[in-house]
């Protein structure tokens, strides 16, 4: 196997792809690194990582965790989901996403999958019910779903130079010396690329804070940079882990730097907001299809997929944009959508179709004259967007329900001109009339959660979301008591307006 400075450490010990390790594998590694502790991870209701270390004292016994798993209290992961009484569930190394923990060199790491005292994949999990989704997308559709994220975060630290400072909103791809954050993105960028293989590019975004305004002592008086990394694509349910096991990871940096990383809907009046844009791309016998056969257009199975979306939209907001704070940013005129539509490179709709290398691959050519020889088997890239989500989301949550819109929209007839009625021309915030013609998203979380509960049947067939997590999720919005909140703080002086919004807007920085 080819070996990469940043390649994957373990299949580069071993020799092989990830997808082969096997039990007899990590005991080797084991033995060649010296590992002291195995840590299992695994995502608990609030979306985040949990861990649970085990120290290796013999080869019999790191056989039998690698075998076993272990018990871990399903009613404190999923409280109110699990009851005391029931509360056992098993943890499950799955070996393919084993990594050297880039924190802690002497812990090998596994992703884990819950399984119940039956030994069945436990129901209500939020990996399980993404599983579950995609099983059921692939029985009905005869296709493969794959999608990635991108991840908007600020990094706040403390201002150690004011030289070449950066302009407010003037991040934008950003480079040294003006981006003081480089060499921390390019760490974390290392990590997340060898252990989920995984990474597109990263960059610095839009939004500069020179002093954070806030009571809450960890941000306050500090710099803001807002960074991105996007994602490559992989099958959806691989896409959510690698997602949630990056925040992990950017989290870990920034805290090793004394620096805290943010994926906080909003941060500051007037600065860009932390999106996590979603793609997705149909793969069929591993080609994308999202192009007809001559790429002049969009594939009839892909305007299929964005009627499906658009369908269902507003209900996925309820696990996209899960605190108030989101409804600051999916405003108008803030490169966040607010109108159910979809559009070309537009970057004001809710779904874009992005570039995707349509016209000509060997773009290189054109400007190296003399390269002479074209890359051969260049696979298809062409994606959609889906703009509404932010680093809020209940990552695998909001991925299982584009998953069931996807199933439904290829699935249903009528889906095809759902696409046909939302395509949008132009900047829909300049175009009145256009603009009336489009069904509006939610403008609060209690919002959503109402919609959410309206649709809660199509969520629930064929036993994919179980009715605990739809109440969970309801309750969680409800809780938010949002509804309103732009026309309250439009109706508030300039001061105490901007007081209430940074309140709302910091209530949660590491809500998921």
């Amino acid at each position: 196997m080819e070996q990469y400075s940043l390649s994957n450490p373990v299949s580069v010990l071993l020799d092989k792809p990830r997808e082969e390790f096997t039990r007899e594998d990590m005991i080797e590694v084991i033995r060649q690194k010296g590992i002291e502790r195995i840590t299992f991870h695994y995502i608990a209701l609030d979306g985040k990582l949990k861990e649970l270390s085990l120290p290796v004292v013999n080869t019999y016994q790191a056989e039998q965790i690698l075998t076993k798993g272990e018990r871990v209290d399903g009613s404190s992961l999923f409280k109110g989901i699990v009851d005391a009484s029931l509360s056992d569930l098993y943890v499950v190394p799955v070996y393919k996403t084993a990594f050297i923990n880039p924190f802690d060199p002497c812990s090998l790491d596994f992703i884990c999958r819950y399984l119940t005292n039956e030994g069945e994949p436990a129901p209500f999990t939020l990996d399980n019910i993404l599983a579950k989704a995609n099983k059921f997308f692939k029985k009905n559709t005869g296709l493969e779903l794959h999608a990635f994220g991108e991840l908007e975060f600020f990094l706040i630290k403390d201002r150690e130079k004011s030289l070449f400072s950066k302009e407010d909103q003037g991040g934008y791809h950003a480079s040294s010396p003006f981006l003081k954050s480089g060499d921390i993105l390019h760490e974390m960028v290392r990590y997340i690329t060898q252990i989920t293989g995984s990474v597109k590019y990263a960059h610095s975004e839009v939004g500069y804070i020179k002093s954070i305004h806030s009571d809450i002592s960890e941000i306050k008086d500090k710099e803001g940079e807002q960074l991105e990394i996007e994602f490559l694509p992989q099958p959806v349910d691989e896409a959510a882990d690698s997602l949630v096991l990056a925040k992990w990871l950017i989290r870990n940096v920034a805290y090793k730097y004394n620096s805290v990383a943010t994926f906080t809907p909003k941060i500051e009046e007037g600065v860009a907001g932390n999106g996590m844009h979603v793609h997705m791309a149909l793969m069929k016998n591993g080609k994308n299809i999202m192009r007809n056969k001559d790429n002049s257009e969009l594939s009839a199975e892909a305007k299929q997929l964005i009627g499906g979306l658009c369908q269902y939209a507003d209900s996925l907001t309820a696990f996209g944009n899960t605190v108030s704070s989101a409804y600051l940013r999916l405003v108008p005129n803030q490169e966040a959508p607010t109108r159910i539509c979809w559009s070309d490179l537009n970057r004001s709709a809710m779904i874009r179709v992005p570039l995707g290398w349509t016209k000509r691959i060997d773009m290189a050519n054109i400007v190296n004259t003399q390269q002479k020889e074209e890359m051969k088997d260049i696979q298809g890239q062409q994606t959609v967007e889906l703009r509404t989500g932010d680093g809020s989301a209940i990552i695998h949550l909001l991925f299982a329900g584009i998953t069931m819109a996807a199933e439904w929209g290829l699935t249903q007839k009528k889906s095809a001109s759902i696409a046909e009625s939302t395509y949008a021309e132009g900047n829909i915030f300049e175009n009145e009339k256009l603009l009336q013609t489009l069904t509006p998203l939610p403008q609060s979380c209690v919002q959503s959660s109402r919609i959410l509960l309206k649709n809660r049947e199509f969520y629930q067939r064929n036993q994919i979301f179980p009715e605990s997590i739809i109440d969970y999720v309801a309750g969680l919005l409800k809780e938010e008591n949002d509804e309103g909140m732009n026309n309250e703080l439009s109706d508030l002086p300039a001061d105490d307006r901007l007081v209430k919004t940074r309140d709302i807007m910091h209530k949660y920085l590491h809500r998921h």
